[in-house]
């Protein structure tokens, strides 16, 4: 296993000196530069992470135009979608996490339309393998599950209008708590439901024996760790307000805030993914979880009960309605005197004609 281990790092480190001369002599002189920092920070060097000054110098280049921000996105996606070699994958989706989490603006904003057909899995690694030895197949499902996070990452941050973790959403508690408070009833259960999304894909991570010692894997799980919390604060203050709209909410509203909640509170002992260094910050809110869960049900209890009453009460109408309703049958029975008087004059008049 050795043996073969610093072979692959061997033709890895051939392979990455390759590429940087193939960039030297093939990119055009306004795109060297990028093609070259994108190349030193998605090597072939497994179990490294990316050097953080290589990272900075690729996110450097969406701080000039809209053109040379998208051809940065367009690189890097080429990079990711035609590499076989599992440590390169994961690198690259490593970058798409700091262009999440770091980017500028229009960097963001080109990630955010790429590629312009759409799609769910537009990142599509979901087939990806990387069959060269048991570790680099281990590492084939990590692309594949963290692909599949980012995706859910990127969606969710449609849905909530701003990227979810970014240095660039930062915003004061008190104007976060306005534009939450300014959203609907259904807005908010959709952000909800796209934020558990986000959450239970977290815990859908890869059983690895290698993660502990491996520093790709770690660099990955800490910046998931980092969204975990970013996850869980958008949560906990869209928990918050709907405490003050229980009494508002429709019954079909309070189901699926009780199926959001129920989701989430199965998160719960899912995983070891939850931050140690925030541990009484997650038993205040799982605490909160329950505690609305709980409100929610007494609600919806409350709105079920009054629902069956409703019905009871229609079902009852309707057949006092019935009853009202005459047969062709039926006789009729008229109790005013003036009726029964004409009656007889009819009679007289027909005894007198005959």
């Amino acid at each position: 296993m050795g043996r073969s281990t610093k072979l692959r790092d061997l033709i890895g480190a051939i392979k990455d000196k390759a590429s940087l001369s193939k960039a030297a002599l093939l990119s055009k002189p306004n795109t060297l530069s990028l093609h070259l920092s994108l190349l030193r920070a998605t090597t072939h060097e497994p179990s490294i992470p990316p050097h953080d000054k290589h990272i900075a110098a690729l996110l450097s280049f969406g701080n000039s135009s809209r053109a040379t921000a998208s051809a940065v996105i367009e690189a890097l996606m080429d990079r990711l979608q035609n590499t076989h070699d599992a440590s390169v994958a994961i690198k690259c989706l490593i970058a798409v996490h700091h262009i999440i989490r770091r980017g500028s603006f229009i960097l963001q904003d080109q990630l955010s339309i790429y590629p312009s057909t759409g799609g769910r899995n537009y990142l599509k690694l979901s087939g990806f393998r990387d069959s060269s030895d048991p570790i680099t197949w281990e590492l084939s499902s990590w692309v594949r599950w963290y692909s599949c996070y980012l995706e859910h990452v990127l969606s969710t941050s449609r849905v909530l209008g701003f990227f979810l973790c970014s240095s660039l959403s930062t915003v004061n508690k008190d104007e976060e708590v306005d534009q939450v408070s300014a959203l609907t009833n259904q807005q908010l259960i959709r952000e909800i439901a796209s934020l558990v999304d986000v959450i239970e894909e977290t815990y859908k991570a890869p059983d690895s024996l290698h993660v502990h010692g491996d520093r790709l894997l770690s660099e990955v799980m800490n910046l998931v760790g980092d969204d975990y919390l970013s996850a869980i604060n958008e949560v906990s203050l869209r928990i918050n307000e709907f405490g003050e709209r229980l009494r508002v909410l429709s019954f079909g509203e309070s189901v699926e805030l009780m199926c959001a909640l129920k989701r989430l509170e199965n998160c719960k002992e899912r995983s070891s993914i939850q931050p140690h260094r925030k541990k009484a910050s997650m038993e205040t809110f799982w605490g909160l979880v329950s505690e609305m869960k709980d409100r929610v049900g007494k609600e919806y209890r409350e709105d079920a009960r009054m629902v069956m009453i409703g019905r009871r009460e229609r079902a009852c109408e309707s057949a006092r309605w019935g009853e009202r309703v005459l047969k062709s049958s039926d006789s009729v029975r008229f109790g005013s005197g003036r009726l029964v008087s004409n009656r007889f004059a009819f009679s007289i008049l027909e005894s007198v004609e005959s």
